[in-house]
């Protein structure tokens, strides 16, 4: 394992979509993907045990939604940012992420060309990253 790796931990119940995220995220030689997780308990498990720099949680898992997976999250690791994946968006999306101290979201639709750019906003810039499509 090399040094200065952000490590991302991907939860999402459908295993194609954790696939393509990797693919996204493969060729950037500063990213690892640490861990995946199918469902909301495992997700939290695995938080809680890999200690990721940053999660892309899936809104819709078959246990727990992902606003409960990020509750819980939060409670053993306050600092370790939440970038939801999600098929929905618009300005309720956007209003709740922020109301529950979530940084931002993508849209499983176009994580192919805004996944990178929220993870740099979130993990470099430390802003929120927020679609305005």
């Amino acid at each position: 394992m090399r040094e200065n790796l952000l490590r991302i931990l991907i939860a999402d119940d459908n295993e194609a979509v954790r696939n393509s995220v990797s693919a996204i995220l493969q060729p950037r030689g500063d990213i690892e993907v640490c861990g995946e997780a199918c469902n909301g308990k495992e997700a939290i498990a695995k938080a809680r045990l890999l200690k990721p720099d940053l999660i892309i949680l899936d809104l819709s898992l078959p246990d727990l939604s992902g606003w409960d997976v990020a509750k819980t999250v939060r409670e053993s690791l306050p600092a370790v940012p939440i970038l939801l994946l999600t098929a929905h968006g618009g300005s309720p999306m956007i209003e709740e992420i922020r109301k529950r101290g979530l940084q931002g979201y993508v849209s499983k639709s176009e994580a192919d060309t805004t996944l990178l750019a929220a993870i740099d906003a979130i993990l470099h810039l430390k802003q929120g990253f927020f679609p305005t499509n």
